[in-house]
């Protein structure tokens, strides 16, 4: 039995190859810089959009939170393969906290009548890996992280997850939420058929005030700094140097 909907996560991030840098104030980072679809996210957008074409899923429903530019997400993620778009706009997406995004998806889930939810395991730029988990508890689905194999089975879903001590397998009843580790699969590049087709396909926009969300943030950003720079290194001459120094400089011994 296929499933019947999905909403995929789908993150505006800095690209995962610009060098990061603190701003003046100190209170963030620099964002006038080159951004993108959060790595883990594009590999949950492949996922589902491979259950699709494998007639295991119904629908694919790309979602982001964030301000107008978030809409060029939603865009690859529809010329990947996503059927529609809802972009559901914050100016401030550095107080949008992880509990916020598990209420405007639960709410979301409710009102697209999901049965799946997939999610990258975590974003690049906060690295919280809360996202999935919360919408689960809000929702009271079940859920599977750091997927790394989705099988669709008799209505339920069988995910090989990486832990510390190799692979676990799970079967998890549907709905369910699910998130999507490094090597579940290698996303897709859009075609240029695909990304002029994507312009056509619909992509609604909408609140969280509209949605009856509460986003207010609850926690506060003190002070963000650069890490310490690394110290340069020193050669030593023998074996019996490097031991020295590192029971006298280093204090490792």
């Amino acid at each position: 039995m296929a499933l019947r909907r999905a909403l995929v996560g789908c993150k505006r991030v800095i690209d995962y190859n610009v060098t990061v840098r603190v701003n003046a104030a100190m209170t963030g980072v620099v964002k006038d810089v080159k951004h993108s679809m959060n790595p883990f996210d594009e590999i949950a957008v492949e996922e589902a959009v491979r259950m699709k074409e494998a007639g295991k899923l119904g629908e694919v429903v790309a979602v982001s939170c964030g301000p107008a530019k978030a809409a060029d997400v939603l865009k690859t993620a529809l010329a990947m393969g996503a059927d529609r778009a809802i972009h559901v706009t914050v100016d401030d997406t550095d107080s949008l906290e992880p509990l916020a995004v598990a209420k405007i998806f639960k709410t979301l889930a409710t009102n697209e009548d999901a049965d799946l939810i997939v999610l990258g395991k975590q974003a690049i730029d906060d690295d919280s890996n809360q996202t999935a988990q919360m919408t689960a508890g809000l929702l009271n689905w079940s859920q599977a992280t750091f997927a790394a194999k989705i099988d669709v089975e008799d209505g339920a879903l069988v995910v090989d997850r990486e832990v510390d001590g190799g692979v676990e397998t799970l079967k998890v009843t549907v709905p369910s939420v699910v998130s999507a580790d490094l090597r579940l699969n290698e996303p897709r590049y859009p075609s240029l058929p695909n990304i002029m087709k994507a312009k056509k396909k619909p992509m609604a926009t909408t609140t969280p005030d509209e949605l009856g969300v509460d986003v207010t943030p609850r926690l506060t950003t003190l002070k963000v700094t650069e890490p310490p720079a690394r110290q340069a290194g020193v050669k030593v001459e023998s074996v019996d140097e490097l031991i020295e120094k590192l029971k006298t400089e280093a204090k490792a011994l």
